[in-house]
């Protein structure tokens, strides 16, 4: 079952990559296609469902280009 997934405002990146170096489930990739600024953005790619909702690609992000949703609670949330 899908535990949480991302998106990202591709015209916003810039391609930086950290968001890519920081995720444990290693499911964002560079897109091949270019943005309107000219960069190669970071694209979720996660078929299998993998994201855990963990957060560290959004608070990595300099440019806040990432929103990070939860479908299950996180362990101690309350609902």
């Amino acid at each position: 079952m899908k535990k949480a997934y991302i998106e990202i405002d591709e015209e916003r990146c810039k391609g930086c990559g950290l968001c890519i170096n920081v995720c444990p489930q290693r499911i964002i990739r560079f897109s091949e296609r270019f943005n309107s600024k000219g960069y190669h953005p970071a694209e979720p790619n996660d078929p299998e469902g993998k994201c855990i909702g963990c957060g560290f690609c959004y608070m990595m992000c300099p440019d806040v280009c990432i929103t990070v949703y939860r479908l299950t609670p996180v362990r101690g949330e309350t609902q």
